[in-house]
């Protein structure tokens, strides 16, 4: 089974991976290489945000593998938060805050189109490749439901009538961003 490392340090991007893929191949943290280092994010799109983390590993662990940048992008915010999704309210990285910002920030708005884009790098055998997921939805005006992470409680994917939060993890992997990119990552990984 060949072996790829998921740059991310992040716990919950991992296990959704993980079961996305399956048993499809064995997938290692950064934990498991014993990759302590937080490798900054200072690209300003999601593409170049992925492809630093990847090319970290990738150059210093000398092992194929792929990181991704995922951002919620509010149409009548220009496209903000975008790049800086994690960080909307500050460099705590701090969900709560994030979504209270955003909130704010569309106080009064009528237009709460969105859209949640993930974008990973993959480099094998030093080649670089590029997969997009989009999902399209809303923003809602109060949180609603308890799984998920991030801006999930407060995201209605379209023809959905609940939160990512609300409908759990098993349904939300089944149409989220991350699940559309990482699908074109699994039929790329078994093309080759």
């Amino acid at each position: 089974m060949k072996k790829y490392v998921f740059a991310t340090n992040n716990a919950h991007k991992l296990e959704e991976v993980k079961d996305i893929l399956g048993d499809k191949i064995e997938l290692l943290s950064m934990k498991d290489i014993n990759c302590q280092t937080d490798i900054p994010e200072t690209a300003d799109t999601l593409a170049g945000n992925a492809l630093i983390k990847a090319r970290y590993i990738y150059e210093n662990y000398h092992m194929d593998c792929f990181a991704d940048d995922t951002g919620l992008e509010v149409e009548a915010l220009n496209g903000a938060p975008g790049v800086y999704s994690a960080r909307y309210a500050g460099d705590a990285h701090n969900s709560e805050a994030n979504m209270k910002k955003l909130l704010q920030d569309l106080e009064g708005v009528e237009n709460r189109k969105a859209q949640f884009r993930t974008v990973f790098a993959l480099i094998i055998d030093g080649k670089e490749h590029l997969f997009e997921g989009i999902v399209k939805g809303e923003i809602v005006k109060a949180r609603k439901g308890t799984s998920g992470f991030g801006y999930d409680p407060i995201f209605v994917p379209e023809g959905y009538t609940q939160t990512f939060a609300e409908m759990g993890n098993a349904e939300k992997n089944k149409i989220s961003h991350r699940a559309k990119a990482t699908q074109k990552l699994c039929k790329f990984l078994k093309s080759i």
